[in-house]
């Protein structure tokens, strides 16, 4: 029987990565995190036409993925495995199958890895850790793979919040748009921290001033850029909140102006705040919550960045920890973790608003996704 699965398997993958490919066409990578069968990578193909997404083939076994990043020029994939990997991982991907390859996998420097990204160079993988409270910087081979690392920084103390005993849980580091400055959410310390990143070196030094702060107790997790990078946007797990920043790109300085809810007018259940995306235009954000399974959408005052919020839509699952635009920005996609599924919702680019597209597809307890232009 298990023969059988698994010749099933191999031909399901001949045809989905076998099939005519159209100019429109994508790859969907999904992360599946935690225990059971088919943990690690799956692939999928998406239309941005019509935003039709298929049922995902199991693609690679993977020591617990989080979150994980495409390169821009498609050709390798970078993801943190969270505990008990606690390390981190490259992979090639083939350009006409989107197959991955293992390159090597390094440790990530601290617990429970929750967040990599890229410089604007492509020469440095920088990863958070989220149990560990800490931030570390990798020099990448000229293969893509993941050579010495770089700098590391450990944060400590504990939330602002004197009845709060979490301590340091760095979630998540990002450049800004101007590419001068790294972005460090820690949602133990109530603290977005702010860095510089020496190019020829790797090493991260803190800024000045090197940090603001968000209500105690509030918890940043993940953090969005307006794109003419004059505002940044926190979401708060803890407060369910997101906290609007102004952003100065010339000296690395946060002001914040406004804290808006997640949540819809009269929830009272639990909630805990995940995924933050600002849309290509800068006109909308999204937010996810994980208890009210909804996705907030807000629009963006373009002169003052203000949030005006402008629907809660369901996420018809439970947990949507993650969620991702195409690359058309016509769709955003997201993830549902504990009722193991996918849906598709296309964005109305007057107003933000979203609309289910098509019925949720099936994905073993997914924490993240990506797009990849088919072919690329």
């Amino acid at each position: 029987m298990q023969r059988i699965a698994v010749r099933v398997l191999s031909s399901l993958l001949v045809i989905i990565l076998s099939a005519p490919v159209m100019a429109e066409d994508m790859f969907v990578y999904f992360g599946s995190h935690g225990s059971g069968p088919h943990i690690g990578f799956s692939l999928a193909h998406f239309d941005t036409e019509t935003g039709k997404l298929t049922e995902p083939v199991f693609l690679e076994e993977a020591v617990a993925p989080a979150y994980f990043i495409i390169r821009p020029d498609g050709r390798r994939l970078y993801t943190c495995n969270s505990f008990p990997g606690s390390s981190v991982s490259a992979y090639a991907i083939d350009p006409a199958t989107a197959k991955l390859t293992l390159l090597n996998r390094q440790p990530s420097g601290g617990g429970d890895p929750s967040y990599v990204s890229l410089d604007p160079s492509g020469r440095y993988l920088m990863v958070a850790n989220y149990l560990g409270g800490s931030a570390a910087v990798f020099a990448l081979r000229h293969d893509g793979s993941i050579g010495r690392r770089t700098a590391f920084v450990q944060h400590v103390g504990a939330s602002l919040d004197p009845n709060d005993p979490r301590h340091a849980h760095a979630h998540s580091i990002r450049f800004d748009p101007s590419h001068r400055f790294v972005l460090l959410a820690d949602l133990g310390l109530d603290k977005i921290f702010v860095y510089r990143l020496n190019p020829k070196t790797g090493a991260l030094t803190p800024n000045d001033p090197p940090f603001a702060t968000v209500a105690p107790g509030s918890g940043p997790r993940h953090i969005a850029f307006d794109p003419r990078d004059r505002y940044v946007y926190a979401i708060n797990q803890t407060a369910n909140s997101i906290v609007g920043f102004g952003w100065d790109s010339n000296r690395g300085i946060l002001t914040r102006f406004e804290t808006v809810s997640t949540l819809p007018k009269g929830f009272k259940g639990e909630n805990t705040g995940s995924e933050i995306l600002m849309h290509p235009s800068g006109k909308f954000l999204y937010a996810t919550n994980r208890g009210n399974n909804s996705v907030a959408v807000f629009s963006v005052q373009a002169d003052t960045g203000r949030l005006t919020p402008v629907q809660y839509i369901s996420t018809q699952g439970k947990t949507p920890r993650n969620a991702d635009f195409d690359p058309t920005g016509k769709w955003l996609l997201v993830t549902n973790k504990d009722s193991n599924n996918a849906v598709v919702f296309r964005i109305d680019q007057s107003t933000g608003q979203l609309t289910q597209n098509g019925d949720p597809i099936s994905v073993p307890a997914p924490f993240c996704e990506r797009f990849l232009p088919a072919g690329k």
